[in-house]
Order: C-alpha cells, then sequence, then structure tokens
C-alpha cells in the first residue's frame, strides 16, 4: 500500500479500470469561497493517489478530470453531495455516476444516527482511522505526513464498504432506492451551489 503525491493533476494510466474511490479536501464548507485544495482518488488495489492544487490554480487537470467524468466508472463517495460541489465548482465536472456510503448507510443502518466515516469502518470492517487532520489547515505549501495518511484514508475503504453496503441494501430491499438517490446527488449538489444549500425544496413549508 502506497501513498502517491501528485501536484495539479493525476498522471495518465495510474489507476486500472472500474469504479474508483473520491474524496477532497478544502479550506471549508462554503464552496464558492473555500477553495478545493486536494483530490483523493483510489481504485481499490491498495494505493491512493493525493492530487493537490496550489493557490491560483487553474484546475486544468485533464487526466483527473477524464477520470472523474468518465461515464463508464462509478465514483464511490462519503458525502458525495459536498464532493460532487466542489468538483464541479472547481474542476468543471460532473462526478458521476455516484455511489454515496453516507447515503447508503442512512438507508441500511436505521438503527444508530452514527454515519460518519470513522463509524462505518469501524462497524463494517472492524477497522480505526483517526479523524484528528479533518480541520487542519489543507491551503498550507505543504502537507505533512498526518495529513497525507489522513487524506489517504478517507477513499481507502470505500470501494470493500460499497460491497457491504450492498449486501444490506438487498437484504432490505433498498437497492432501487439507494439507486435513485444516488442518481439524484449531482442534481442535490447543483441546488447547493445555485443557493439552496439547507432548503427542502419539496417541503410543504
Amino acid at each position: 500500500m502506497t501513498v502517491y503525491f501528485h501536484e495539479e493533476d493525476l498522471p495518465a494510466g495510474v489507476l486500472a479500470d472500474g469504479p474508483v474511490a473520491v474524496d477532497t479536501e478544502t479550506m471549508g464548507l462554503l464552496t464558492p469561497r473555500d477553495r478545493l485544495c486536494v483530490v483523493q482518488i483510489a481504485d481499490g488495489r491498495g494505493d491512493e493517489h493525493l492530487v493537490r492544487f496550489n493557490p491560483g490554480s487553474d484546475y486544468a487537470a485533464p487526466n483527473l478530470k477524464a477520470v472523474l467524468a468518465d461515464p463508464a466508472r462509478i465514483k464511490i463517495y462519503h458525502f458525495a453531495r459536498f464532493d460532487l460541489a466542489a468538483i464541479s465548482h472547481y474542476l468543471g465536472v460532473v462526478a458521476a455516476p455516484v455511489y454515496c456510503t453516507k447515503t447508503a448507510s442512512r438507508l441500511v443502518r436505521t438503527y444508530t444516527d452514527r454515519h460518519g466515516l470513522k463509524d462505518l469502518v469501524r462497524e463494517l470492517l472492524g477497522k480505526e482511522i483517526s479523524k484528528q487532520q479533518q480541520s487542519s489547515d489543507w491551503g498550507g505549501p505543504v502537507l505533512s505526513e498526518a495529513q497525507r495518511e489522513y487524506a489517504a484514508s478517507d477513499v481507502r475503504f470505500l470501494h470493500v464498504m460499497m460491497t457491504e453496503l450492498n449486501l444490506r441494501l438487498a437484504r432490505e430491499d433498498r437497492t432501487a432506492l439507494a439507486q435513485a438517490c444516488f442518481e439524484f446527488l449531482p442534481h442535490r449538489a447543483a441546488l447547493d451551489l445555485a443557493g439552496w444549500p439547507e432548503v427542502d425544496i419539496f417541503a410543504h413549508v
């Protein structure tokens, strides 16, 4: 298992075919204000790739964009709504089709309100991950080894979690419902960017 670090783009040909796990690190939670700093991506075969964008980046990244926009590749996220918005706003692509482990968890783990990545990894895989670097400065000139490991761990387990969650979705007869939610997520992210981040436009009042 190796964590590879790249500046401004993903090298061509480093990912195998098939689904990819994707995550982002930004300067904060307001997408138009808080710039995209890092995109993490992994093909599920043991290595993770971190692509760092510097201040003033033009976010050209043709290789990374090609992977993210590839309609033949499922993109696996944990809380896809946020990552989709950041990728759309800064990289200018819709990174779909989507699988969201947090959405799947909420559909099948109705016995708990704990749907964070750390909780899922612990319950489904019996492993522990640290969230200590979650609120660190991702825009600095140097990313620490702790930051790199944290970023890599955010995509390291998503493939195996998707497999386990799919079994539970099938068991509870919620696969079709989950797929409908996944297909809507790019539109939910678009609503966030368009100015409806906290408003349920389907609500009665």
